[in-house]
């Protein structure tokens, strides 16, 4: 089992290695297509939660990523990208029958993950249902992995590569 010090030495590494790659006037989509390996535990993803200014501003950043038509709040269709990225349903080698059933099922997970955003039922989700249903969200993946670090694959941009990337500028400060 890799120690606190351990993670900190490779969570660096991979931040130095994506600062190299990185490049000035990226869009959104050039951005999110970039991922990293990071360590993660229940406490990296907590402490991030429980820093309301980091997690705030991280949260506004996304909702306002996602906010296509600047209107304040979030339909159904702005939000299929960022649902599409939780990975709902994978599925490989499906045949055409099976893979329209596949398709319908995402849909209705989809839906259902939405509905859970817009909690007032409004068919659209304000910045704070967005910011309440994350932070429920995280701290439901923060029990869920505990206290014993795991490798994950995360985007660029998303929040629990915010969290990672917290944690790592914190302990190397």
């Amino acid at each position: 089992m890799l120690n606190r010090n351990e993670i900190t030495t490779r969570r660096v590494a991979t931040s130095r290695l994506q600062r190299k790659s990185s490049k000035e006037g990226e869009g959104e989509e050039q951005r999110r297509a970039k991922m990293s390996v990071e360590l993660v535990d229940g406490a990296t993803i907590r402490d991030f939660v429980e820093d309301e200014t980091s997690f705030n501003d991280s949260v506004e950043g996304r909702f306002a990523a996602l906010d296509v038509n600047r209107d304040g709040v979030l339909s159904y269709g702005e939000m299929v990208q960022e649902l599409a990225s939780l990975r709902l349903l994978e599925t490989h080698f499906c045949l055409d029958e099976e893979e329209t059933e596949a398709e319908e099922e995402l849909r209705r997970l989809h839906g259902s993950v939405f509905a859970k955003f817009d909690r007032d039922g409004s068919g659209a989700v304000d910045l704070e249902e967005y910011r309440t249903e994350t932070r429920e969200m995280l701290l439901a993946v923060a029990k869920g992995l505990g206290f014993l670090p795991v490798q994950m694959v995360l985007e660029e941009g998303s929040l629990l590569k915010m969290a990672a990337d917290r944690e790592s500028k914190l302990l190397t400060a």
